[in-house]
């Protein structure tokens, strides 16, 4: 995927994004789409209180599998990738 793509994937998640919903959300200056690659997990975000990522539209859209992207990073570092 070229850098263009990249970038328009990654807008396209944070418009569907709905981390700021969850019970873990930490107010910052984040903005989720902790399950993009080029996010990653989040910087505030240290305690799991709540996932709400199998009910994202992303994680529908994405096929992703994985939960807490926020403390636990990108489906593809889950998965060692």
């Amino acid at each position: 995927m070229d850098p263009k793509e990249m970038e328009q994937k990654k807008q396209m998640v944070l418009s569907m994004c709905i981390c700021g919903s969850c019970p873990s959300w930490v107010a910052c200056d984040e903005k989720g789409g902790f399950c993009f690659p080029t996010i990653g997990k989040s910087n505030c975000i240290t305690e799991e209180n709540g996932c709400i990522c199998g009910g994202c539209p992303v994680t529908e859209k994405m096929g992703l599998k994985n939960m807490y992207f926020c403390t636990k990073g990108s489906e593809k570092e889950q998965l060692g990738m």
